[in-house]
């Protein structure tokens, strides 16, 4: 019986990982306790002024897992937490974890609808929160929660007037009323929310087994050590800047987090100056800022000397410009939050880094690519990514439906996207499966010819959706973000003829757009602008 019940790995692939030393048996809280023990005062985290060396945030996170335990919190329990990019975060997340209450960890961008949603799915006892949220600036919504959520007796928020409330009053250091202790490590840590870009998030059971083991496999990939300083500046809940090494992967190594309330350059370069910062993880929207804003800035960026970049598939053009602008090298991440992560490698030629997104980064990582009747399709050609592995889930949180859907009967899962593999084992993203538009009966990836129209020097970011159509059922519309604003259509279709794109990938429309929209975890929200199509702006044709 689970303490939280979830999908388990097979006993013959539980057993397989364990012997391969894939899984060793520790809770994630283990490495926060292995820093604090060898280097108490090396400085974990820093966020503005503030900076908590590895002692502070183990002990902070212990005073909080106490107090707690004191109120009767423990294994089974669990939680919902809506943190921003502060360094509190990190206490509640170790604080939990020694806990052994499985948090669910909210982005600071999701609203009374997504955490309505999470708290009807897992239940929680507890809520932690900050009132810099709008959500939270009153007690209406706390109120709403606790009506809907009955077994929610425990709620702490960031900055409260009220000591009995406040996060941090819970953070200093309490008389030992009961015991406590993390989870075994093969059951739920944490959950974590799918990436998907409709609906409420589906949610993730990790184990600490699997998710230690795609940490400690990302820090041995990216190198990290005592000497990483690591600029997290994507939303810190996110499963990228956590884990794919993220902070996660900093503290297991020893180095440095400095925390950046966003990806913006003028919130960045600074802090890259101030903390020597070697790295960072961005998604291609913030690196295209990066790259218009970077020319002048050079000596902030000295001290960089890779940049990671992942969430949605980097445009060719736009990865040859990283050495040249940023002066750093470019590491390609592809991965999902169910699992499969995939890396181009340091010391990778130019062209894996700059025309792939990547290989698996375990060995017992297994990959198919299948046509549209599951089907592996032969070598080399385009098809929908399927796999399974010591740290892909087997199955979405009490989503039986989701589950038939995603997984099939082998347990691999169905991550939704186009690609081909290699002969060497990389992979290329071609696009998303449901992010095709089908232009009477034609099929096209839009991600392919938004990497062609990206290739323009006038274009900085591109995005092409499906526009209804009575004739053709449906037609393409390219948003464009470039500096010229009088860049006609007529040019653009010339490129991209001139590139080779068959004539029915052709964008039927051009409209210019000052910024793509995202979403919270920085993706480009292509149901807004699908939303845009028929409102009048200017068009280029």
């Amino acid at each position: 019986m689970s303490l939280v019940p979830f999908t388990r790995w097979p006993d013959e692939f539980a057993e397989r990982y364990r012997r391969a030393g894939h899984w060793r048996g520790e809770p994630l809280s283990q490495m926060l306790a292995d820093q604090a023990s060898t280097q108490p005062d090396a400085v974990a985290v820093v966020e503005g002024s503030r900076a908590l060396s590895y002692a502070d945030l183990d002990r902070a996170s212990t005073n909080l897992a106490q107090r707690l335990a004191n109120r009767g919190l423990g294994q089974g329990d669990r939680a919902l937490v809506q943190l921003g990019n502060q360094a509190e975060l990190y206490v509640v997340f170790f604080a939990l974890m020694k806990a052994g209450i499985a948090p669910v960890n909210a982005l600071f961008s999701h609203n009374r609808l997504e955490l309505v949603a999470y708290a009807a799915q897992v239940r929680p006892r507890l809520l932690i929160a900050s009132r810099a949220h709008s959500l939270f600036m009153g007690d209406a919504f706390v109120e709403e929660l606790t009506e809907l959520i009955p077994e929610l007796d425990t709620v702490l928020l960031h900055d409260d007037p009220h000591p009995e409330l406040r996060l941090q009053s819970w953070c200093v250091q309490a008389k030992a009323l009961r015991s406590f202790s993390p989870t075994p490590p093969g059951e739920v840590a944490f959950f974590q929310l799918s990436g998907g870009s409709t609906g409420t998030p589906k949610l993730i059971p990790r184990t600490h087994d699997d998710y230690l083991y795609s940490v400690r496999r990302s820090v041995e990939i990216c190198q990290f050590d005592r000497e990483t300083r690591y600029l997290c500046a994507l939303p810190a809940a996110h499963n990228f800047p956590l884990s794919s090494p993220g902070a996660l992967g900093v503290f297991l190594a020893g180095g440095r987090v400095v925390l950046s309330p966003d990806p913006g350059p003028a919130s960045c370069f600074p802090l890259v100056a101030q903390q020597q910062v070697n790295v960072t993880a961005l998604v291609p929207s913030a690196l295209a800022m990066w790259l218009q804003a970077a020319p002048g800035h050079h000596h902030e960026l000295a001290s960089l000397q890779w940049v990671q970049v992942g969430g949605a598939k980097l445009p060719e053009s736009q990865a040859r410009r990283v050495p040249q602008v940023l002066g750093c090298r470019l590491q390609q991440v592809f991965g999902m939050a169910e699992g499969l992560v995939n890396y181009t490698r340091l010391d990778d030629s130019d062209e894996h880094v700059y025309l792939t997104q990547g290989q698996p980064m375990s060995p017992d990582d297994e990959i198919k690519v299948v046509d549209r009747e599951g089907h592996p399709v032969a070598a080399g050609e385009i098809g929908a990514l399927m796999t399974r592995g010591p740290y892909t889930i087997r199955g979405y949180f009490q989503s039986p439906e989701h589950n038939a859907a995603a997984f099939d009967a082998e347990g691999f899962y169905r991550s939704g996207d186009l690609v081909r593999q290699r002969d060497d084992g990389y992979l290329v993203v071609v696009g998303r499966i449901k992010d095709q538009i089908n232009r009477g009966g034609e099929k096209i990836a839009a991600e392919e010819v938004e990497n062609l129209l990206m290739a323009h020097p006038a274009v900085a970011q591109a995005a092409l959706v499906s526009v209804p159509d009575e004739a053709m059922g449906e037609k393409s519309c390219a948003y464009i973000v470039s500096p010229d604003p009088t860049l006609k259509g007529i040019v653009l279709r010339r490129f991209l003829r001139g590139l080779g794109l068959a004539d029915y990938k052709l964008p039927d429309r051009f409209v210019h757009i000052d910024a793509l929209p995202v979403t919270a975890v920085g993706k480009v929200d292509k149901n807004r602008l699908r939303r845009r199509v028929a409102e009048q702006l200017t068009v280029t044709e």
